[in-house]
Order: structure tokens, then C-alpha cells, then sequence
């Protein structure tokens, strides 16, 4: 099967420092795939990378077996890529409806969820959006004056209005409450399963949770790749995360089984 992303030999220098250091990553259609690992490991440059907000200093990007490597971001949108960032890109002064519409309005390319091209169509189809991310109510009120975890789901919708095959999120959960991370794990969950999910996060629950697959980097480079249970258990992400084999309390299974100890 032909992955829906793929990066071969991704290579990111800032001067003398390689953010990303050869990095290989193939992510299958339809997959939840987490990218975690301390703080400096590249994981928001990797994405970038990825998304074309940044051109890497060596290798190749392909979606869908195509590359991509020369091509803009906005290029990489018509073609079906869609993302958030760690910090807001909201329209704060526009209304939660008037942002999800403009990003459904400007989109253009090959849709996965067609949305109607009449005026009275797209506001239907925005509508819907907004009350699939659980802001129906709030469509009305400007994005500024949202609370922080309203704002996240606001920027998912308005990545959804741009039609993707595959969503990128950068640390979409960052600053939220437990309570807020948790309602936004549930809509990550209810989309389709034929939508490709990428997504760096800090919080190993919410990763624990989503992910199908997680990569783990460590000073630019792959430590560790496979299905979160193996992720989980492994000594040496453990220990790159603490910087030491003091590790009992880093992985906890839900219910509260701590792996690392093996309990």
C-alpha cells in the first residue's frame, strides 16, 4: 500500500545544528499517527517539513506517492493537506461562522467532503462543521472572545472546511484543561476513518488514546517507531524523555498499570 505521507532522509539545519537529522516516516492512509519526544527532539520542525512551511535542507516528501518537496504549502492544501498550528491562526476580530466560512470559500482542488459551491450551500455545509467540532452555539461570537479549548476546536473546523485527505496538528491540546483534552480526543475520534491523521502532542495520554502508531524523536532523529504498546514499554524512550533509569512513573497504562514497572 502507497502511504498517504511519506519522508525520506528529512534533514533540517540551522547553521551548525540539524533540527531534523535524517529522519524516515510513512504514515498509511486512514492512520493515527503520533510523533512525541522531549522537548527539542524536532518534532514541530519535522511537521513543518512536512506541511511545506519549511523546506528541508535534504530529502524527499511525497503524499500519496507524489512529491511534494518543491511544492508551496498552499499547493499542498489544494492537494488535499489541511493543519493546525501551535499558536492560533483565528481571524479573532470574525465571528467562529465567518472564519469556517472563508476557509471554505478560498479552498479549491479535489474535495473528500464535497461542499457545495452556492452561497446558501457552503453556509449549510459550514453550519454543519461548526456543530461537529461543538461550537453550533458559540457560531455567532467573535474567535477572540472563545475560551482557549474553543478556539482549538474552532481551528479544526476550519481545517476540515478545507476538504482534506490528511490533517496535521501541531501540540493541538497544548494549554488545554483535562476536561477540554478530553472533549477535543472525541472529536479527533469521530472523524473519518478514511482521514489521515498526523499529529504532535506532549500530553502521552491524549497520544496513548488516538494513536495507532507513534514515532518517538531524539535530537532529530528517530528513536523508535511502531504501535503504542511497544512505544510504551521500551526502556530507551522511557529513559529519553527522563534522562535517566529512574522511569516508574513516565508510562502509566489507563487504569493505572504502570508498564515501565511492569505491573
Amino acid at each position: 500500500m502507497t502511504p498517504m505521507l511519506d519522508g525520506t532522509g528529512l534533514r533540517r539545519e540551522f547553521g551548525a545544528l540539524a533540527a531534523v537529522d535524517g529522519v524516515d516516516l510513512a504514515v498509511e492512509p486512514g492512520a493515527r499517527h503520533a510523533v512525541i519526544g522531549p522537548n527539542g527532539a524536532g518534532k514541530s520542525t519535522l511537521l513543518r517539513l512536512l506541511s511545506g512551511t519549511m523546506r528541508p535542507t535534504a530529502g524527499r516528501v511525497r503524499l500519496d506517492g507524489r512529491d511534494i518537496t518543491r511544492l508551496a504549502e498552499a499547493s499542498r492544501a489544494r492537494l488535499g493537506m489541511a493543519q493546525t498550528f501551535q499558536h492560533s491562526s483565528l481571524f479573532g476580530s470574525m465571528t467562529a461562522r465567518e472564519n469556517v466560512t472563508l476557509a471554505a470559500q478560498r479552498h479549491g482542488g479535489h474535495p473528500a467532503w464535497p461542499l457545495p459551491r452556492s452561497q446558501r450551500g457552503v453556509a449549510v455545509a459550514v453550519g454543519e462543521l461548526l456543530e461537529q467540532v461543538g461550537l453550533a452555539t458559540r457560531a455567532g461570537i467573535a474567535a477572540g472572545e472563545l475560551s482557549h479549548g474553543q478556539r482549538r476546536q474552532l481551528e479544526l473546523a476550519v481545517a476540515l472546511a478545507c476538504r482534506p485527505r490528511i490533517l496535521l496538528l501541531d501540540e493541538p491540546a497544548a494549554g488545554m484543561s483535562a476536561a477540554e483534552s478530553a472533549r477535543f480526543a472525541g472529536l479527533i475520534e469521530a472523524l473519518p476513518a478514511r482521514l489521515t491523521v498526523i499529529f504532535v502532542e506532549h500530553d502521552l495520554d491524549l497520544v496513548f488514546r488516538l494513536a495507532g502508531h507513534v514515532t518517538v524523536l531524539h535530537l532529530g532523529r528517530v528513536l523508535l517507531s511502531g504501535p503504542p504498546d511497544r512505544i510504551r514499554g521500551d526502556p530507551a524512550v522511557q529513559e529519553a524523555y527522563l534522562g535517566t533509569r529512574d522511569r516508574e512513573q513516565l508510562f502509566i497504562e489507563p487504569g493505572g498499570a504502570d508498564v515501565a514497572a511492569g505491573t
